[in-house]
């Protein structure tokens, strides 16, 4: 696997310094070292990656976009550390829901057959900035792999590297073991209660439909709630990302009120 782009390179890098095997099958490759180049290199060195230097030439065989800088990973079956199981991190969550007392709020995002990985990395990168705990994906039908795929971790920028993810074989069953551990589901679709409108619990799922049909039928069934954005456009929808990021921020919106 190539990785390029600031963001991208080194968040990969951060997030090896923390687990020395994946660090010993990476190399970076780089070629006029800039000041942003410089520090990617200090943090890969200090993390046990070997760096060498390299020419435009060899870059641009490598990667479209690299301004300078490219992550090489070897080995398919390289496992990004944020990759978790969906049974075990639903367990934390039960303990950690039935050992403390005013527990925090936690989100969960469900994208269902969401398949352009530039709106799984954009998904991941707001989840990231409005402290969503997990994304589920799908095992088929969805663009999935953290650990592999380029456009995803350049869309999140680097926020591929860190936000806890599961990929599951089936959204419906997850979501009715997330509604028995207390979860509320939210659906983002036409037609819902407006979001300005409604109040999410303190545990939510965010439900976003594909791209071109939406929500699933039995998926949909599972939600408690429907939400809608209100738009003024003469588009029919926005795209799903940017509803993702919306609602993600109303959700977080919330949650700092509730602190006041």
């Amino acid at each position: 696997m190539i990785l390029s782009g600031f963001h991208a390179v080194e968040e990969r890098v951060r997030s090896a310094a923390e687990n020395p095997a994946s660090a010993a099958k990476m190399k970076i490759l780089f070629s006029k070292p800039g000041p942003r180049v410089k520090k990617i290199l200090e943090l890969a060195k200090s993390a046990g990656i070997h760096c060498e230097q390299s020419d435009n030439k060899t870059l641009d065989q490598m990667a479209d976009e690299h301004r300078g800088i490219v992550l090489e990973i070897q080995g398919q079956d390289t496992a990004a550390s944020n990759v978790v199981d969906f049974d075990a991190w639903l367990e934390r969550f039960k303990t950690a829901r039935d050992g403390q007392e005013g527990q925090k709020r936690t989100t969960v995002v469900i994208l269902d057959s969401v398949t352009d990985p530039h709106n799984v990395g954009a998904v991941l990168r707001s989840a990231d900035q409005f402290g969503a705990a997990l994304v589920l994906l799908p095992e088929r039908r969805g663009a999935n792999d953290i650990a592999q795929n380029e456009v995803i971790a350049r869309a999140s920028a680097g926020a591929a590297s860190w936000v806890p993810v599961s990929v599951v074989t089936n959204l419906v069953r997850a979501a009715q073991q997330l509604k028995d551990a207390g979860f509320w589901i939210y659906g983002a679709d036409a037609g819902g209660v407006q979001v300005q409108d409604g109040t999410f619990a303190q545990n939510s799922v965010l439900v976003m439909g594909s791209e071109g049909s939406g929500i699933a039928r039995l998926l949909k069934e599972q939600c408690d709630t429907i939400v809608s954005i209100p738009t003024c456009g003469r588009i029919d929808s926005l795209n799903v990302s940017v509803a993702a990021g919306v609602l993600l921020y109303e959700i977080y919106r919330q949650s700092l009120l509730n602190k006041q």
